[in-house]
């Protein structure tokens, strides 16, 4: 096998076990989901630390934060524009180590956004659970989780991490 053709397998290696992986993603938040439909809807929340942490089950028909309630079409063309534009960019990293937090933040992005769209497909809300009372943070699930811990990552890894030669190279590079 010459070095493209190893080239082009590994590369299809990776992008095999970042499917799997977002797959992974989306059975974790989608099964979490379920616990909190099965063991907090219709119950008193499920204090951790009192005044501090619950489980508390709520039907979210908006986006983050409550925002655009029961805007359904919305969500489904937000969910495919996010998902395009952040599997070009993975396709458009290199696969090499020092590339690797931006795929795994693209992955987790791509998770959750799914994660949350098949809520909104399958029940029209999507289920939060997780409250911090003590800061009264809007209620979130792992879904929630995942694209909002990646899109931190990924802005600090942007400003901070990269440099504009690792920008060239993943913009501009030839095949």
């Amino acid at each position: 096998m010459d070095n493209n053709n190893m080239k082009d397998a590994n590369r299809i290696k990776h992008y095999a076990v970042a499917v799997i992986a977002a797959a992974a993603g989306v059975l974790l938040d989608q099964f979490t989901k379920y616990l909190a439909i099965t063991r907090l809807k219709g119950e008193e929340p499920f204090i951790l630390l009192k005044g501090v942490f619950q489980f508390e089950y709520l039907e979210n028909r908006g986006a983050a934060f409550g925002l655009f309630q029961d805007q359904r079409m919305f969500f489904f063309i937000s969910v495919a524009v996010i998902c395009t534009v952040v599997i070009w960019f993975y396709l458009k990293v290199p696969m090499e180590r020092r590339f690797l937090p931006l795929r795994i933040c693209a992955v987790l992005i791509v998770a959750g956004a799914f994660g949350n769209c098949i809520d909104r497909v399958r029940l029209n809300y999507v289920v939060d659970f997780f409250y911090f009372k003590l800061i009264d943070f809007p209620i979130f699930n792992v879904a929630d989780i995942y694209v909002t811990v990646s899109t931190f990552a990924l802005v600090v890894l942007l400003f901070f991490y990269y440099k504009e030669e690792d920008f060239e190279r993943i913009f501009h590079r030839r095949k």
